[in-house]
């Protein structure tokens, strides 16, 4: 197992890895809407965070050596699932046809004030 860094996803806020090799698939840590360079959240509105949201996994996915084509696995957490079709319509346009397995759950609340966290399993 070998850990995943890339200064182009925000750092870890915790004692945790962005993302974790292990053998030919990748496990990203949950991603929110955060500039990596300025720590800031990003966006007004739940589609915008869901963009940097996904921007964020695919520099982890792309650090490891993979890319978002290659996920075969995702769990989305939201903090109002009436947000759930505007992130639906995001998630649709950085994913392919077949589309991974996914859950979505709606959450009470995430580490810092975010709508969406998106974690991912991909293959190498």
């Amino acid at each position: 197992m070998e850990p995943i860094h890339t200064d182009d996803a925000p750092a870890a806020i915790g004692p945790y890895s962005q993302g974790v090799r292990d053998g030919d698939r990748i496990f990203v840590s949950g991603q929110g809407p955060v500039d990596p360079e300025t720590g800031d959240i990003v966006g007004e509105d739940i589609k915008e965070q869901t963009e940097r949201t996904l921007e964020n996994v695919a520099a982890v996915l792309e650090a490891g050596g993979s890319s978002l084509d290659n996920v075969v696995k995702a769990t989305v957490f939201v903090t109002d699932m009436d947000d759930y079709a505007d992130v639906n319509e995001v998630y649709a346009e950085y994913m392919s046809d077949p589309f991974p397995a996914r859950s979505a759950v709606e959450v009470a609340d995430l580490p810092i004030d975010i709508g969406v966290e998106i974690e991912i399993i991909a293959t190498v």
